[in-house]
């Protein structure tokens, strides 16, 4: 039985790998080598906490103002609005209170497995020291911000999430290089930071490799299927044989679908983020501020800064004064941070309008399986989607309920 996953970044190369693990002959395939796409850069949380769906009112009725702002936490491309229509129309769709609830508990049952399931899988590959001790604070400058980010709040206290409230000394007690402009902060203790995810991403893939499986790297163009799957072809002329495929090939997996006769309303979020090598201070925690729309996390040897969203399709070339945005709001909660030594990077994060991801089998083909449309939580949720998808394709009974995530829910 041999199953093809295509996509290597955290996502399909944590399913290859466990699709190894129980016995199945797994090809791992990219057009890039391991974690070079949104895994190379995301910004290494696992935030069990950030469920909230992004389609609330609050959110989408704000767009207006941000598309005029170029500086806002979300940036459209004028040039991309009317291909972005669709997509919106249906993410407006998902903001209705009743549609608002069901999303809510079916990000909750994810992230509620999603740091168990980390840890587990880095016990499993000898992995456990790339995680931090640490949590990730929630910045608010005064009441008044506070009480903006109040419906997160409730939302965790609504699924019992650990969270904790903690004011000035506190905060300072925590990380002394934080600002006095914060007043208070919430205190996630599980939102965990990982020390490299790209490192990650290769060493599950070198895992995968030693217990037997194989890498190959090539574009996919097209596939050969009956009833069932056959055969991925590829642009350079091979074929690989294949009795199962996994499309998670991130924010590509939509022209991939769409060649199989199941298109999906995926786009990219495009992401942001300027790598600092030479901050001149140091981290434990991560740190978000809400109403800045940025985040910090000591990881690959340096500090991490990254943030907002820009819709733009997938050729356009990276506007990197994005990054700079969030670099200079970052300052304002830490006045001592310095820009040194620094790299900026964009990447593809993939984009359902309900904003859960899909973990299903094809409706139309046998043996074809979907696990795309993570959003902003790739890293958090792919050890948990391993897990689910190893079942599903294996014919175990998964412990989440997966029908709300099937591919045809649009």
């Amino acid at each position: 039985m041999t199953t093809v996953v295509i996509g290597a970044g955290i996502i399909g190369t944590a399913i290859a790998h466990d699709l190894q693990r129980r016995g199945r002959n797994v090809v791992l395939l990219d057009r890039d080598t391991p974690g070079m796409g949104a895994s190379f850069g995301n910004m290494a949380s696992i935030a069990v906490t950030e469920f909230m769906p992004a389609s609330r009112p609050s959110v989408w009725r704000q767009i207006p103002g941000w598309m005029l702002d170029p500086e806002g936490p979300v940036r459209l491309r004028p040039s991309y609005m009317p291909r972005l229509a669709p997509w919106f129309l249906r993410f407006i769709a998902a903001s209705r209170p009743a549609k608002l609830r069901d999303l809510e508990a079916q990000g909750a049952a994810l992230c509620a497995r999603a740091l168990d399931d980390t840890m587990a899988l880095l016990r499993d590959t000898g992995l456990g020291d790339q995680i931090s001790d640490e949590g990730c604070l929630s910045l608010y400058a005064n009441e008044a911000e506070f009480a903006a980010d109040r419906d997160h709040i409730a939302l965790l206290e609504r699924f019992g999430f650990a969270h904790e409230v903690i004011g000035r000394q506190a905060i300072k007690a925590l990380e002394p290089e934080l600002s006095d402009k914060i007043g208070l902060a919430v205190r996630f203790p599980q939102n965990r930071s990982m020390k490299d995810p790209y490192r990650l991403v290769l060493a599950l893939a070198d895992r995968f490799t030693a217990m037997g499986g194989r890498i190959e790297r090539g574009e996919v163009t097209g596939f050969t299927r009956s009833d069932t799957i056959r055969d991925v072809v590829l642009k350079d002329g091979r074929h690989i044989a294949a009795d199962e495929v996994v499309i998670a090939a991130g924010a590509f997996s939509a022209t991939l679908a769409k060649a199989l006769g199941e298109p999906i309303p995926l786009e990219t979020e495009r992401g942001y983020h300027t790598q600092i090598m030479a901050p001149g201070i140091t981290m434990k925690h991560s740190i978000i501020w809400p109403a800045r729309a940025f985040m910090v996390t000591p990881t690959a040897g340096g500090i991490r800064v990254g943030g907002t969203v820009e819709m733009a399709g997938l050729t356009a070339p990276p506007d990197y004064r994005r990054a700079k945005i969030t670099v200079r709001r970052a300052r304002e909660a830490l006045p001592n941070l310095q820009c040194e030594a620094f790299t900026e990077w964009m990447g593809h994060r993939p984009a359902l309008p309900d904003t859960v991801p899909i973990l299903s089998a094809s409706a139309k083909t046998r043996g074809l399986f979907y696990a795309t449309g993570h959003g902003h939580l790739g890293l958090t949720y792919a050890a948990t989607t391993a897990r689910l998808m190893g079942d599903l394709i294996t014919g175990a009974r998964p412990p989440v309920d997966l029908h709300p995530y099937r591919i045809n829910r649009f």
